[in-house]
């Protein structure tokens, strides 16, 4: 048996009268950018987010360099993030002339730990911004207490999170603003790149539909400096046919996870962590082991896909050596990222295959 770590075109399969007749809609329209496929998704969206604003960009990386923006960033200002993560954050801070700083994160949940962020603030820190990473949302409460506290914006990536919650409230209504990724292996995910960023501050929303689109609030008016960064609505229509899907698949990707914790508790694995303020959407079932490397190299024996998300902190990429981080500063992201493991997970996968992946776990380490 062959089991792909995704398999995006099972999805399709499934969904493929409703895909179809979608962009087929949006083909007869002529109406490429924007227009009302996006209006919708952004209110559909808004809802399951429980936010009043839901502005549709390019990317997920687009919707953090607005959100960043919106915050009218000055050279040297300091953002404060995650170093176990993909790049974006720290990336677009760069570009807009601010400085990342790099948080450690919670052992258990790989999200940053908010015991430690006191210690990272300066004069010139303005904004947090806290990862929910592999589907699980960051400790919110204490982040937008000290961000209070210290008159600092926090901007939610949820980019990997869609449809969790935390202590009941949904992603994407726990800070100033939060950011969206509807790449296609995501949760929710396109076919090709889309993001969202959502707010319920209505200045906010007014800056961020401006700035997605040059600064622009009427025809040849530029109230801002922006960017051309718009969700177009072939993509915004494939959105508007998953949406609707988006819970049952989230249940099903826990359910998935059960069947995967129930499996493999009695091996020498760390199965991923759940707090208790959080609804897991699993958009990763991460695993963490000593054997990792060797582990992964006897599943792709046996035809089963993985992934490493992430194998280096950012803090010690080439491209952030500037920054003056060594190895040793951030232990916890460090250790996590020479162990993690992400098995295969996705809605359409049988009983049947997550049963044979959790058996080949099973029977690396009865043999090794």
């Amino acid at each position: 048996m062959k089991v792909p770590q995704i398999d995006l075109v099972r999805q399709y399969r499934q969904l493929k009268a409703e895909i179809d007749g979608a962009v087929g809609e949006v083909l007869e329209t002529g109406q490429f950018i924007m227009g009302r496929w996006v209006g919708e998704i952004e209110e559909g969206v808004a809802r399951v987010c429980g936010v009043r604003h839901a502005i549709g960009v390019a990317s997920g990386t687009d919707a953090l360099k607005l959100a960043l923006w919106a915050c009218d960033l000055k050279p040297g200002d300091e953002v404060i993030t995650s170093p176990f993560s993909f790049v974006s954050v720290a990336e677009v801070a760069i570009v807009l002339g601010a400085k990342p700083v790099f948080v450690d994160i919670d052992k258990r949940t790989f999200n940053l730990d908010p015991s430690l962020i006191e210690d990272k603030i300066t004069d010139r820190t303005r904004v947090i911004v806290p990862v929910h990473l592999y589907g699980q949302t960051a400790d919110m409460d204490p982040i937008v207490e000290i961000a209070r506290a210290r008159g600092l914006k926090v901007i939610e990536d949820a980019a990997q999170a869609i449809g969790a919650k935390y202590k009941d409230r949904p992603v994407g209504s726990l800070g100033d603003m939060a950011c969206l990724s509807f790449y296609p292996t995501k949760n929710l995910g396109c076919y090709g790149d889309g993001g969202m960023v959502l707010t319920n501050d209505d200045d906010l929303g007014d800056r961020l539909r401006a700035l997605r689109k040059h600064g622009q609030v009427g025809k040849y008016s530029y109230r801002f400096i922006g960017f051309n960064s718009r969700l177009d609505s072939i993509q915004a229509a494939v959105l508007k046919a998953k949406l609707g899907h988006l819970e049952s698949w989230n249940a099903r990707r826990r359910a998935i996870a059960k069947k995967y914790d129930e499996m493999l508790k009695d091996l020498p694995v760390e199965p991923p962590y759940v707090a208790a303020y959080s609804q897991h959407v699993y958009h990763q079932y991460t695993i963490k082991t000593d054997k990792r490397d060797d582990l992964r190299s006897f599943l792709t024996d046996r035809g089963i896909g993985t992934a490493i998300h992430y194998p280096l902190g950012l803090h010690l990429q080439d491209a952030y050596r500037f920054l003056g981080y060594k190895e040793g500063d951030l232990p916890n992201c460090e250790e996590a990222s020479e162990h993690v493991l992400s098995l295969p997970m996705f809605p359409e996968m049988t009983d049947e295959e997550v049963g044979y992946v959790a058996n080949a776990v099973e029977e690396y380490f009865r043999n090794g």
